[in-house]
């Protein structure tokens, strides 16, 4: 009962979120305008003494208009041509995900697109706030990512963004120059070594003493063969006798 309470009680709330996501634009339009017009609602003109010399005119309400100009494509090949050279050259060597590439494409486009839009046309603060109030119902659930696959989810949102308002070709094009370069120096190994770790359980507390730290690495090592250099203890459990490791080492 209880269960079917609180779904009827979601439902409710949608329909009252977008019967003030639709109606409030109106309503705040009816209000803009002279008393006795509106949307749905006709004005009459007297242009002479008698009823019957009466004319009719209709309140219309005017749209903006979008231009998809010669300055949209270039800034969208600009925005393409940089996410293309990020993962061609620093993501997908690195980490070879494929299944992250298209959400980090979609995200891009889509706020390249989202930015144009809204920075062509005006909406209300009724319009504005019934979409919050709609998207902050959807709820994105994903499995936990890294903070690298976070960070380059970040980067192609502000790629679509900066792309999106429209700058100058010249100043659009040195942002993502900056962005590229940046990203190609820290993700690889041009100015310094990639460093990569691994989490293990070890079952041999006895070892994670400060002092047979040495000896502890080159048993990674043997177990593993990867050039191992440091480790660091995460958690002990006395209780089964183990503990979480996290190794580092160099490719």
């Amino acid at each position: 009962m209880l269960t079917n309470y609180f779904r009827s009680f979601r439902v409710v709330k949608l329909a009252a979120l977008l019967f003030i996501f639709f109606l409030l634009p109106v309503v705040q339009s009816n209000a803009a305008l002279p008393a006795g017009t509106g949307i749905f609602q006709t004005t009459t003109v007297e242009s002479g003494v008698s009823e019957s010399d009466a004319e009719t005119t209709t309140v219309e309400k005017k749209k903006d208009k979008i231009q998809i100009n010669q300055n949209f494509y270039v800034s969208l090949l600009i925005d393409l041509a940089a996410i293309v050279l990020i993962i061609v050259f620093v993501y997908y060597p690195n980490y070879k995900k494929m299944d992250t590439i298209f959400t980090f494409i979609m995200f891009n486009v889509v706020i390249f697109l989202l930015t144009f839009v809204l920075n062509k046309v005006k909406i209300s603060m009724g319009a504005a706030f019934g979409l919050f109030a709609v998207f902050s119902m959807l709820r994105y659930r994903t499995a936990g990512i890294g903070i690298k696959d976070m960070t380059y989810l970040f980067i192609f949102i502000a790629l679509g963004l900066i792309s999106g308002i429209q700058l100058e070709y010249h100043e659009l094009g040195i942002i993502v120059v900056i962005i590229f370069i940046v990203t190609l120096l820290l993700d690889t190994k041009l100015i310094m070594k990639k460093e990569y770790s691994n989490i293990l359980r070890y079952e041999k507390i006895e070892m994670i003493k400060p002092d047979k730290r040495a000896e502890l690495i080159n048993e990674l090592k043997q177990r593993t063969g990867l050039n191992i250099h440091r480790v660091s203890i995460n958690e002990i459990d006395f209780l089964k006798d183990t503990a979480m490791i996290t190794y580092y080492y160099y490719e």
